[in-house]
This record gives structure tokens, C-alpha cells and sequence, in this order.
């Protein structure tokens, strides 16, 4: 019977520097280091409308949004990640010592692949609503339309929304905005 070598493990400061000089993002989970799979088109347009979309609702408003390459420490977990879209409340709560690393996300949204999707709505989900301020979760499908809304209720108390129809509005509790399914699946080929 063969055994694994062991999973080679190492320190965030060791992964912020080696993520400091890396051509590719990469995540890191308790101490190991994954890389982050490349997008295609379809999850890079469906996650730009997102972002374009709350940029716009959130206008003058507390709040700042990011796109895929903006850092998220869950130090409770020792996670470091890079949401497809986060929605965060001012003033940016940064990781100390850090410019460039996020705490107090509010909202995250993940455009769902084929190679993540289950992890994005348990790990990761489970690993994101340890974050202290965390309040809703989205998932986007890419070949179909199809969004799961998680909004926190209560402590340990979340509630699901399914939207599967293009007229539909998301109504986004914690920021107080709504996003249709329409801007958001814009030029999207289903």
C-alpha cells in the first residue's frame, strides 16, 4: 500500500512573500498552497457584470467593491482567497501590516465552475461566514440561469433564494440594493 507524501505546508508570511513575486494567484488554506484555476470567458464576463453592477447600485454609498484579484484574510480559518466579486464596508478593515489584504467583507459572490462549485458552496461558504461581518453569500451558475442568495438571519441562521428566471431582482439585504438577473447575465450566451 502506497502512503502520500506529506502536504507541504507553509507560514502566510512565507505565502504573502512567495504571492508577492507569483504570475498567478493562488489561494492559501491552513498552511497550504493551491493554485487558483483560470477563468474562461463566460465566468470573466458573468463576474464583470457583477462587478459593474454594484459599482453602479453602490455609487456614494459606505461601501467598496473589488473584482477577482483582491485578497480576503479569514484569519480565523488561516485562509487567504480571492473572491470573485466582494462587497466590503468603509473604512476597509486591512490585514495588519498590509495594504493589499482585506478583512471586513460583508458580501461575496462566486461565479461557479465546474472544477470549484462544490467546494465554493461548502468549504469555502463555511470558511467565509466566520468572518464576523459576513452577510450574504452568492452563487451565479454559468450555464444556466440560476443564483443562490444566502443571507445571514441570524447567528448560525442562514436563508437561501433560488433566482432562475432573467426578470428576476436580487434584493440584497445588507447593502440595501438590488441587482437584476438581467445586468447581470447581460451578453451571456446560455
Amino acid at each position: 500500500m502506497a502512503t502520500q507524501a506529506p502536504v507541504k505546508t507553509i507560514s502566510p508570511e512565507e505565502y504573502l512573500a512567495q504571492e508577492e513575486l507569483a504570475t498567478e494567484r493562488h489561494e492559501y488554506i491552513k498552511g497550504e498552497v493551491r493554485l487558483m484555476s483560470g477563468g474562461t470567458p463566460k465566468h470573466n464576463d458573468l463576474s464583470g457584470n457583477l462587478f459593474v453592477a454594484f459599482k453602479l447600485a453602490l455609487k456614494k454609498q459606505p461601501y467598496k467593491v473589488y473584482h477577482v484579484d483582491q485578497r480576503l484574510w479569514i484569519p480565523s480559518q488561516q485562509i487567504f482567497t480571492y473572491p470573485d466579486v466582494m462587497v466590503a464596508s468603509k473604512p476597509l478593515v486591512m490585514q495588519e501590516g498590509r495594504k493589499d489584504t482585506i478583512l471586513n467583507a460583508c458580501l461575496v459572490a462566486e461565479v461557479l465552475s465546474p472544477s470549484t462549485k462544490n467546494y465554493d458552496r461548502s468549504e469555502k461558504f463555511q470558511y467565509y461566514r466566520s468572518i464576523s461581518g459576513f452577510q450574504e453569500y452568492l452563487l451565479i451558475e454559468q450555464e444556466q440561469i440560476f443564483v443562490e442568495h444566502y443571507v445571514k438571519v441570524e447567528a448560525k441562521k442562514w436563508s437561501l433564494t433560488e433566482y432562475t428566471e432573467i426578470e428576476d431582482v436580487i434584493k440584497l439585504e445588507s447593502i440595501d440594493c438590488e441587482i437584476a438577473l438581467a445586468d447581470v447575465y447581460e451578453d451571456i450566451e446560455q
